[in-house]
Protein backbone atom coordinates (compact mmCIF):
# COMPACT_ATOMS: atom_id res chain seq x y z
CA UNK A 1 0.00 0.00 0.00
CA UNK A 2 3.08 2.12 0.77
CA UNK A 3 4.14 2.02 -2.92
CA UNK A 4 0.88 2.21 -4.18
CA UNK A 5 0.48 6.10 -2.14
CA UNK A 6 3.84 7.29 -3.28
CA UNK A 7 2.33 6.07 -7.11
CA UNK A 8 -0.53 7.91 -6.15
CA UNK A 9 0.73 11.07 -5.16
CA UNK A 10 4.12 10.93 -7.48
CA UNK A 11 0.52 11.40 -9.81
CA UNK A 12 -1.57 13.97 -8.27
CA UNK A 13 2.19 15.87 -9.09
CA UNK A 14 2.81 14.95 -12.30
CA UNK A 15 -1.03 16.12 -13.24
CA UNK A 16 -1.45 18.75 -11.74
CA UNK A 17 1.90 20.06 -12.79
CA UNK A 18 0.77 18.97 -16.86
CA UNK A 19 -2.32 20.62 -15.98
CA UNK A 20 -0.92 23.57 -14.56
CA UNK A 21 2.11 24.07 -17.31
CA UNK A 22 -0.93 23.11 -20.20
CA UNK A 23 -3.30 26.17 -19.21
CA UNK A 24 -1.05 28.45 -18.40
CA UNK A 25 0.51 27.90 -21.76
CA UNK A 26 -2.84 28.82 -23.31
CA UNK A 27 -3.61 31.76 -21.54
CA UNK A 28 -2.76 33.87 -18.35
CA UNK A 29 -4.94 33.25 -15.28
CA UNK A 30 -4.98 36.76 -14.64
CA UNK A 31 -6.54 37.23 -18.58
CA UNK A 32 -9.69 35.24 -17.72
CA UNK A 33 -9.90 35.79 -13.66
CA UNK A 34 -13.28 38.47 -14.14
CA UNK A 35 -14.51 35.84 -16.63
CA UNK A 36 -14.48 32.73 -13.77
CA UNK A 37 -15.31 34.83 -10.97
CA UNK A 38 -18.65 35.72 -12.55
CA UNK A 39 -19.20 31.70 -13.33
CA UNK A 40 -21.09 30.39 -10.04
CA UNK A 41 -19.92 26.95 -11.27
CA UNK A 42 -16.34 28.50 -10.37
CA UNK A 43 -17.41 29.88 -7.35
CA UNK A 44 -18.52 26.55 -5.77
CA UNK A 45 -15.55 24.42 -7.76
CA UNK A 46 -13.48 27.13 -5.65
CA UNK A 47 -15.36 26.95 -2.45
CA UNK A 48 -15.49 23.13 -2.87
CA UNK A 49 -11.75 22.41 -3.76
CA UNK A 50 -10.65 25.06 -0.50
CA UNK A 51 -12.54 23.23 2.29
CA UNK A 52 -10.83 20.00 0.91
CA UNK A 53 -7.92 21.54 1.19
CA UNK A 54 -8.62 22.23 4.91
CA UNK A 55 -9.52 18.84 5.66
CA UNK A 56 -6.46 17.68 4.18
CA UNK A 57 -4.71 20.65 6.13
CA UNK A 58 -6.66 18.88 9.58
CA UNK A 59 -5.08 16.00 9.19
CA UNK A 60 -1.44 17.94 8.64
CA UNK A 61 -2.33 19.82 11.69
CA UNK A 62 -3.09 16.76 13.54
CA UNK A 63 0.51 15.25 12.74
CA UNK A 64 2.64 17.81 13.48
CA UNK A 65 3.50 18.80 16.98
CA UNK A 66 4.87 22.64 16.32
CA UNK A 67 2.27 25.32 15.13
CA UNK A 68 5.08 27.15 13.20
CA UNK A 69 5.13 23.67 10.58
CA UNK A 70 1.77 23.75 10.60
CA UNK A 71 0.86 27.17 10.10
CA UNK A 72 3.75 26.82 6.97
CA UNK A 73 1.41 23.99 5.41
CA UNK A 74 -1.03 25.80 5.70
CA UNK A 75 0.33 28.55 3.42
CA UNK A 76 1.85 26.14 1.29
CA UNK A 77 -1.67 24.37 0.58
CA UNK A 78 -3.19 27.77 0.36
CA UNK A 79 -1.23 28.87 -2.22
CA UNK A 80 -0.02 25.66 -3.91
CA UNK A 81 -3.39 23.39 -3.00
CA UNK A 82 -2.75 19.71 -4.15
CA UNK A 83 0.96 20.26 -5.29
CA UNK A 84 1.28 20.68 -1.29
CA UNK A 85 -0.45 18.35 -0.04
CA UNK A 86 1.21 15.68 -2.39
CA UNK A 87 4.51 16.79 -1.11
CA UNK A 88 3.43 16.52 2.38
CA UNK A 89 2.05 12.91 2.06
CA UNK A 90 5.43 11.98 0.14
CA UNK A 91 7.84 13.36 2.50
CA UNK A 92 5.66 11.76 5.53
CA UNK A 93 5.60 8.40 3.33
CA UNK A 94 9.41 8.31 2.71
CA UNK A 95 10.22 9.28 6.45
CA UNK A 96 8.75 6.03 7.84
CA UNK A 97 10.50 3.46 9.12
CA UNK A 98 10.78 0.93 6.63
CA UNK A 99 8.60 -1.75 8.83
CA UNK A 100 6.07 0.69 9.66
CA UNK A 101 2.42 0.65 8.44
CA UNK A 102 1.22 2.83 5.94
CA UNK A 103 -1.53 4.15 8.80
CA UNK A 104 0.79 5.70 10.65
CA UNK A 105 0.91 9.07 8.02
CA UNK A 106 -2.80 9.68 9.53
CA UNK A 107 -1.74 9.89 12.97
CA UNK A 108 0.59 12.25 15.33
CA UNK A 109 4.28 12.54 14.52
CA UNK A 110 6.54 10.72 17.63
CA UNK A 111 9.75 12.20 16.35
CA UNK A 112 10.62 9.56 14.56
CA UNK A 113 9.31 6.89 16.84
CA UNK A 114 6.40 4.75 15.10
CA UNK A 115 3.81 3.30 17.96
Amino acid sequence: MRKLLTLFFLTVLAGMTWITVTASLDRSILDVGGELWADPWFKATLLDAYFAFLVAWLVIAARERSWIVRGSWLVAILLLGNFAIAAYFLIALWRLPADADWRHIFQPDTGGTVQ
